[in-house]
C-alpha cells in the first residue's frame, strides 16, 4: 500500500505516518517514486498506536510495547499502572463534573458566592485537583 492508501485507511494525515515511521513505529517496505510503501499489517499496527495513544500511552512508551522483531510485547506492569493512572483521572474529573452540576444550580446569587464554586477555582489555580468529590453547600 503506498502512504496515500495508509492514510485514507487510517484517518491519519501522511505526515502524521512519515513521523511515526521516522520514530520507528512504523516501517515502510520501500517506495514507488517518491511514495512510500508499507504492507497492509501497517494498519493494524496503526490501531494499536491509536489503542495506547487513547490510552494515554506516550508514543515512546507505545514503540517500547514493540519487541526486536516488531511484534507486540506489552508488559502487564505497564498496563496496569495506565490502568492506575485512568483511575485516578477519572476521580478527578468526576469530581469536576460533579461540582460544575452543583455550580449550575447553586442557590448562591452568583458563581462567585457559590462556595463549591470557590473551591473549584482555588483548586484549579494549584497543582492539588481534587481527588473525592466536591462538598455540596
Amino acid at each position: 500500500m503506498d502512504i496515500s492508501a495508509v492514510a485514507r485507511h487510517s484517518g491519519l494525515p501522511a505526515s502524521t505516518l512519515r513521523y511515526y515511521e521516522e520514530k520507528g513505529l512504523i516501517v515502510s517496505v520501500g517506495r514507488s517514486g517518491l511514495k512510500r510503501l508499507f504492507e497492509a499489517t501497517v494498519l493494524e499496527r496503526l490501531s494499536l498506536i491509536a489503542l495506547g495513544r487513547t490510552a494515554g500511552f506516550s508514543l515512546d512508551e507505545i514503540g517500547a510495547m514493540f519487541g526486536s522483531d516488531g511484534r507486540l510485547a506489552i508488559q502487564p506492569a505497564d498496563l496496569e499502572a495506565k490502568a492506575e493512572t485512568l483511575d485516578r483521572t477519572i476521580r478527578k474529573l468526576s469530581a469536576l463534573r460533579d461540582g460544575l452540576r452543583h455550580a449550575a444550580v447553586c442557590p448562591a446569587p452568583s458563581h462567585m458566592e457559590c462556595p463549591t464554586f470557590r473551591r473549584m477555582m482555588r483548586l484549579a489555580g494549584h497543582r492539588g485537583r481534587p481527588e473525592g468529590p466536591l462538598p455540596r453547600r
